[in-house]
């Protein structure tokens, strides 16, 4: 059992919240408006979990989803998040976020981009390529034929073999995308993104991409 911190409660945040609390974990999960909103979702998913602050939830956690929006990643709590493995969900979307033109010129990725946002930290990229309600309902137990397979990235090797327990958990087989230089092969507009693929598949998906 480990405190989680969740910073987002939108779907992925949500999702990953449920599977969590499911396994024991104590999750301290967080919005842009503050916890007395969060008041539904925390009685849903019971005692294991509480509505914080961003700051707070950073603090909580022994290790942090992060799962906002793109623009909005220059409020998160760079000190509370300092040493901890920070997993990344996010996505560009320029309909939402703005455009951002070393994205739009292929010259970074976001996962890069919250690197530097958290320099004392370390990302490594999760949840990113698979749509939220498949999060809770399309894992199977390791070894299961056709198992799904998600796809991670990070500077870190450590980190690397973190999120997959953490996959493993849930119930994902998982493909190591490289740095985060390389994230940008599971992210919008690539093969691999939102669609089921074993281990295998998503490999051959991966070295489809194209940027």
């Amino acid at each position: 059992m480990t405190h989680v911190g969740i910073i987002g409660a939108g779907h992925i945040g949500s999702a990953v919240a449920r599977g969590l609390v499911a396994q024991g974990h104590q999750v301290a999960i967080s919005n842009s408006r503050g916890p007395e909103t969060l008041s539904d979702l925390v009685a849903e998913l019971g005692e294991n979990a509480q509505a914080m602050t961003a700051k707070d939830a950073a603090a909580f956690g022994e290790w942090v989803v992060v799962t906002i929006p793109l623009k909005a990643i220059d409020g998160l709590p760079v000190d509370e998040l300092a040493g901890k493995f920070v997993v990344d969900t996010n996505n560009y979307y320029w309909e939402r976020d703005g455009h951002i033109a070393e994205l739009d010129e292929k010259k970074t990725t976001t996962s890069r981009m919250l690197q530097e946002r958290l320099p004392q930290s370390t990302v490594v990229k999760g949840f990113n390529h698979i749509p939220a309600a498949d999060i809770l309902t399309d894992g199977a137990p390791a070894g299961t034929p056709d198992r799904r397979a998600l796809a991670t990235s990070s500077d870190s090797a450590d980190a690397v073999t973190f999120i997959t327990k953490i996959y493993d958990d849930f119930g994902f087989d998982t493909v190591n995308v490289g740095g985060l230089d390389e994230s940008w092969r599971v992210e919008r507009d690539q093969p691999a993104y939102v669609v089921r693929q074993t281990a295998d598949e998503l490999r051959e998906n991966l070295a489809r991409a194209e940027r």
